[in-house]
């Protein structure tokens, strides 16, 4: 009788008896929880991966004997990372700015400005890449909390407005339909702390990410502007 019992008021117990509200809320919940782990396993996959490939592009930058061995390496390789993408941007505008006309718009300014406009276009670009799907994540962590407190709300006004047509008010008959109900929030927050978590990481790692993109920009304004300088200086 206590197993019978017991089963009667487990989750399948409640969907059973669960309304069309409900069922929306729970199917909210699903695709909150679905797009969230989705792209926590793209993302860490994607970062993982850019990672690597920056950093084996990085050792073979710094180990090149000059800027022009760099453009080589460049045209013979596919580019798969925000750092080989900056530098090839960085070299094909120091290239163009010798062919721009001076009263060109695009070589305004001269090769530093100009070189400046490049760098900053493609760390703009990178970050507005990286912040793909941390608003889906954000979005989840903040709402689906507020999701499955309706969904409480709604299953506990259900439960007592049938104890009160039962006439059947006692601990037993009120525990439940209210623990049943009390579902909904567990899962709002099943659904949202592993999204808020993810959200603080990604956001972390992005934010290190940039700043050794601009450091990386950096560097490549000062290699570039200095040997055209040097180049100039040897014609």
């Amino acid at each position: 009788m206590e197993a019978a019992a017991l089963n009667d008021l487990g989750f399948a117990h409640f969907l059973s008896h669960t309304d069309v509200v409900g069922k929306l809320v729970l199917t909210a919940l699903l695709l909150l929880s679905v797009a969230s782990w989705y792209l926590i396993i793209t993302r860490a996959i994607a970062n993982t991966l850019a990672q690597k490939r920056a950093a084996a592009f990085l050792a073979g930058f710094w180990d090149a004997p000059s800027l022009l061995d760099v453009r080589s390496a460049l045209a013979a390789q596919p580019i798969d990372n925000a750092f080989a993408e900056l530098a090839q941007q960085a070299l094909q505008a120091a290239g163009d700015s010798e062919t721009h006309s001076p009263h060109k718009l695009a070589a305004a300014g001269g090769l530093g400005e100009f070189l400046t406009r490049v760098l900053r276009n493609g760390i703009d670009q990178e970050a507005a890449r990286v912040e793909h799907g941390l608003t889906v994540l954000a979005s989840a962590g903040s709402a689906a909390p507020y999701v499955g407190l309706f969904g409480t709300v709604w299953g506990i006004y259900h439960a007592l407005v049938q104890i009160g047509l039962s006439g059947q008010g006692t601990l037993d008959k009120v525990a439940g339909p209210v623990g049943e109900a009390l579902i909904m929030t567990a899962l709002g927050l099943a659904v949202a702390i592993p999204a808020v978590l993810a959200y603080n990481a990604f956001n972390r790692r992005n934010r290190m990410w940039l700043a050794r993109l601009d450091a990386f920009a950096h560097d490549l304004y000062v290699l570039t502007t200095v040997g055209s300088s040097k180049s100039a200086n040897a014609r």
